[in-house]
């Protein structure tokens, strides 16, 4: 026997129906045995059901027949359409006895989506390549969506079951294997959430209850949680952190697009889940982290709840990217505009936000709040040269290696992984990937396939694409072609640049000048005109040419250590010897940059030498 609790406070009566029969492509199952559950307060319906571990089972409200998913199923092996399974939470023995946890301060990490990742796009073949990510220094794996979403391949966010974990990718327990794989290697987990809408498909919440309420955002129609009967909706979408943390062991959320989370209440829906996940932490016994993606430029995300805040534990900082990709590419189309100059980069080298409090072209109006130098650590802010966002929504899914040259890529790596912040790779970066990354559904729903496309297309024709060059989402070979190729890596080129990453990783892990978080501690000396720009981190200096001919940058030292240059052809390790400059500064090649220590050093033997 299972005790299933409904909440739908639409219906008179509820009735779950384990089912004699799976469903076809050709006939969906409905036979099958119905126990009805009982009305409860405030909309509840509960119930013992003859049900075992395995079965699959619906949900009847009133006197329809139409079979229903179970809004908090934790697996849908028939897609979001079809009836749910019931899961045991308990079957999945965990290997990660030892694990307890790791925090995000040093962090860096690694955004990837699991059916693009490996050609097999299934959680157990992401863990075949766990081991790169070792090597390449990573500490946190941050996986975008998973929950159930309408078709075989989605980016993951236009989900509508938030319980259950996208079947095709191996459901529930695959990821479970996924995680604890992870853990053994010493990686946190991180996973993408979105709680801002729902999909345009598969969502049957509002049949059982007010789930959304007037108004929409971007993507979608409004979550309910400020309007009537929102304190359920409220503790769905709490009790689904929860799950994550405690059935799962996942290390830390990405909650997607606060600023479309809309609530007027008292009591912020981001503070009430920063609540419970503080109280999570302190009884499981390891650091349990939440990180939001916002337009705001607001640190009161981030700021503790004793001092006004929400008290999550960071936030992404668009700003940043926006300031690398402009100045590395040289675009300045849509928001753009105000970023690309030197001086920009100083600016949120420093400050974290470059609009704070000032004049945004892109939205006509002043934007953002200063952030407090002395108080607000670096590494609560997630910053990064590419994403899926800022590539999966350029009309064909080109990646910086499109759109910029090798040198810059280089520099652009020093500049990131030299930050005061917590850097953040796309999967693939850290060997300039060739492989677009695209925007790919598969609806079944013709319409909706049809609308898709369009919408699609018609969004970036008016911006100047030409249409025929938009790559259809529905289209299965705009999914495929989004696949990264594993064999790069082993070319020569890709190889030089994965081995700088690999450096730069090892240096922010060894050098404690480039893992330190202290915005008030770091200063930056550029010449916008020149093209130069040195950002000091203690006794280190970063010393960076953008410019297009080969000249001294000036340091004020009467000699330095070089550590790392960018230029191909340098040697990285223990054993290097390591040449003193005299002079004002340091000479670097066009398009490059160094790291050098004003005090002579030798790094320790972790740093393990390499040709760039």
């Amino acid at each position: 026997m299972t005790v299933l609790e409904v909440w739908a406070p639409k219906a008179s009566t509820v009735r779950v129906r384990r089912l004699d029969s799976a469903p076809s492509a050709l006939e969906p199952a409905k036979s099958g045995t119905d126990t009805l559950l009982l009305a409860e307060d405030g909309g509840w319906f509960r119930g013992e059901v003859t049900l075992s571990y395995g079965q699959d089972y619906g949900i009847l409200l009133d006197d329809s027949e139409d079979l229903l998913p179970d809004p908090r199923s934790r697996w849908q092996p028939y897609g979001v359409h079809g009836p749910s399974r019931l899961h045991d939470p308990r079957r999945h023995t965990w290997g990660d006895a030892s694990w307890t946890g790791r925090t995000l301060a040093g962090a860096v990490i690694y955004e990837l989506h699991i059916g693009t990742f490996t050609p097999g796009g299934t959680f157990d073949s992401a863990v075949e390549r766990l081991d790169h990510l070792v090597d390449l220094g990573i500490t946190h794996v941050e996986v975008l969506p998973v929950a159930g979403v309408n078709g075989s391949w989605n980016w993951g966010y236009d989900g509508v079951d938030w319980y259950a974990v996208h079947d095709p990718y191996g459901g529930p327990d695959a990821f479970k294997r996924f995680i604890d794989a992870c853990h053994r290697r010493g990686l946190a987990v991180v996973l993408d959430v979105v709680y801002n809408h729902f999909g345009p498909s598969g969502n049957y919440l509002p049949l059982f209850g007010p789930y959304l309420k007037q108004g929409s955002n971007t993507w979608g129609d409004l979550v309910n949680f400020d309007g009537p009967e929102s304190s359920a909706v409220r503790r769905f979408v709490i009790d689904n952190v929860l799950m994550w943390f405690a059935e799962y062991r996942i290390d830390a959320l990405r909650l997607d697009a606060v600023h479309a989370m809309e609530d007027q209440s008292a009591f912020h829906i981001l503070e009430e889940i920063a609540a419970e996940v503080d109280a999570a932490s302190a009884a499981e016994g390891r650091p349990l982290t939440l990180i939001a993606e916002s337009d705001l430029n607001d640190v009161k995300l981030i700021t503790p709840r004793e001092a006004g805040g929400y008290g999550l534990n960071a936030q992404w900082d668009d700003d940043v990217h926006h300031c690398l990709h402009a100045l590395l590419t040289g675009e300045r189309q849509g928001y753009y505009g105000d970023f690309g100059s030197i001086g920009a980069l100083a600016k949120v080298l420093t400050r974290a936000f470059f609009h704070d409090g000032t004049w945004s072209s892109f939205r006509g109006r002043t934007h953002g709040r200063p952030v407090d130098r002395s108080r607000v650590p670096g590494y609560r802010f997630v910053v990064c040269l590419q994403n899926h966002d800022q590539v999966g929504n350029r009309a064909t899914g080109d990646r910086l290696p499109a759109i910029t040259d090798r040198e810059m890529l280089r520099v652009g790596a020093l500049l990131l992984l030299t930050s005061p912040f917590t850097p953040m790779l796309w999967m693939g970066e850290e060997w300039g990937a060739t492989t677009p990354w695209r925007f790919f559904t598969s609806h079944p729903e013709p319409e909706l396939a049809e609308a898709t496309a369009k919408g699609r297309i018609a969004e970036f024709a008016e911006h100047g694409w030409d249409p025929a060059n938009v790559p259809d989402p529905q289209d299965p070979d705009t999914f495929e072609s989004s696949k990264l190729d594993w064999s790069e890596p082993e070319q020569a080129e890709h190889a030089e640049l994965l081995a700088l990453y690999q450096a730069l990783t090892a240096l922010r892990r060894d050098v404690p000048e480039l893992a330190d978080p202290r915005l008030d501690r770091i200063s930056v000396d550029f010449d916008e005109q020149q093209r130069w720009m040195v950002i000091h981190r203690g006794r280190l200096r970063i010393a960076v040419n953008l410019a297009a001919h080969a000249q001294t940058v000036p340091l004020d030292a009467p000699a330095i250590d070089v550590m790392l240059a960018t230029e191909p052809g340098f040697v990285f390790g223990p054993d290097l010897a390591r040449g003193e400059n005299s002079g004002p500064g340091i000479t670097l090649a066009a398009q490059s940059g160094a790291i050098v220590n004003l005090v002579p050093h030798r790094p320790g033997p972790s740093m393990a030498p390499g040709p760039l």
